[in-house]
């Protein structure tokens, strides 16, 4: 996860950038992403890269949405709540809400310390539930 300006374009740079990193040419990867990237630009990034983008539809944009029949199905909405489940986490309990640092460093690096400690806690969860040796 990166820090990026809010102009509305550098969100989808910086994703498409995370996911070229994440990406290899012989497994599948899926993302999950809200209305803001249902772009054209960013739907045809993903499909090249070997992407599955389960992103909201924006139908209400002029052109309609960028996202055909493949990737609406509920499965979409479940990846995306476990997307929006560690934002949630981030804003109210972690200090996101209101960023007290100035620069896009600081804020990057506030933000990669605050979902380590996300990741922290989801770990602790995940080995509760895993069963026991014996």
């Amino acid at each position: 996860m990166r820090a990026s300006t809010a102009d509305g374009y550098a969100e989808r740079d910086v994703a498409a950038t995370m996911l070229a990193d994440v990406c290899r040419p012989d497994t599948r990867v899926t993302v999950g992403a809200d209305k803001n990237y249902d772009t054209r630009g960013f739907v045809s990034a993903c499909r090249k890269m070997k992407v599955t983008p389960h992103v909201a539809r924006n139908t209400r944009r002029t052109g309609g949405s960028a996202i055909d029949g493949r990737t609406t199905r509920p499965l979409s909405q479940r990846r995306r709540k476990c997307i929006e489940q560690c934002f949630g986490w981030v804003k109210t309990i972690g200090p996101i809400r209101q960023v007290m640092v100035r620069s896009l460093a600081k804020v990057d690096q506030l933000l990669t310390l605050t979902m380590a400690a996300y990741n922290l806690i989801r770990l602790r969860s995940l080995v509760a539930l895993r069963p026991q040796l014996p």
